[in-house]
């Protein structure tokens, strides 16, 4: 399914009205089963489900890698993860449209602490800025992207989605079923950067946040309190680092 579509639209301006077409993203929504039991609806592009669900358990603290999981079926629109320990738990059904998330787990990350690992050039962050470049959101505006770039600057997983949150889960779930190790890796990221789009990245072990757009006070206070580097207002000269700055070597 294309994730693309051409509308008719009307052009209207000052000086009178015409004809127009535009190109618009494409929703699905698929139902995420955990071990037969329907854990969310996810409002998101028609690609990627598999990642998607993956990351989205792991980014919202449900499991902490693909040790967990034991299969992965997917039928249509519904993909169903078989997980281990899944009496400990607290479920409700939400629908879950971009921005939104919909898990309330007991665990709050009190004790989520990411240690100073691995640092990285700031001339391969600004450099790597290029990779959150989409011609799909140049024509349609509606499109958010997500990447891992290692610490040498290659570009290692991609997404793009109607939500910000989806296209960090779709990368972290692609990096989690290749066996990659993402605590060497920093996250690009095209959204502004609130508590929760940080916490996905540190429950993940990702020690890097970078976004062109702008931080939320929450997002900086949560960052602090996991230890993780956020970098926000990017362009090609500069980041500014809102917590933990020595990852960034000059």
């Amino acid at each position: 399914m294309d994730t693309v579509r051409e509308y008719d639209s009307v052009k209207i301006t000052r000086r009178g009205r015409e004809p127009a077409r535009d190109q618009v993203m494409v929703e699905a929504t698929i139902d995420l089963l955990v071990n037969g039991t329907r854990l969310s609806s996810i409002v998101t592009t028609p690609e990627m489900h598999r990642e998607l669900v993956v990351g989205y358990l792991i980014t919202e603290g449900a499991i902490s890698s693909m040790n967990d999981v034991q299969g992965i079926e997917q039928d249509g629109n519904k993909v169903d993860v078989k997980i281990k320990n899944f009496e400990h738990f607290n479920l409700w059904y939400e629908l879950r449209s971009s921005g939104c998330i919909g898990i309330n787990w007991e665990h709050r990350d009190e004790d989520l602490f990411l240690p100073i690992g691995q640092r990285f050039d700031i001339d391969i962050i600004l450099d790597s800025l290029g990779y959150l470049y989409s011609d799909i959101h140049k024509k349609t505006r509606g499109a958010h992207t997500a990447c891992l770039v290692d610490a040498g600057g290659e570009m290692r997983y991609r997404a793009l989605d109607v939500g910000r949150h989806n296209a960090i889960d779709k990368v972290v779930g692609a990096a989690a079923l290749a066996g990659e190790d993402v605590t060497k890796m920093f996250l690009l990221s095209s959204g502004r950067q609130p508590a929760g789009m940080v916490m996905k990245a540190a429950r993940a072990g990702i020690p890097l946040v970078v976004s062109k757009a702008a931080p939320i006070s929450s997002g900086i206070e949560s960052a602090r309190r996991a230890n993780l580097t956020l970098a926000c207002f990017a362009d090609g000269e500069k980041v500014k680092a809102f917590s933990c700055p020595e990852r960034i070597v000059s």
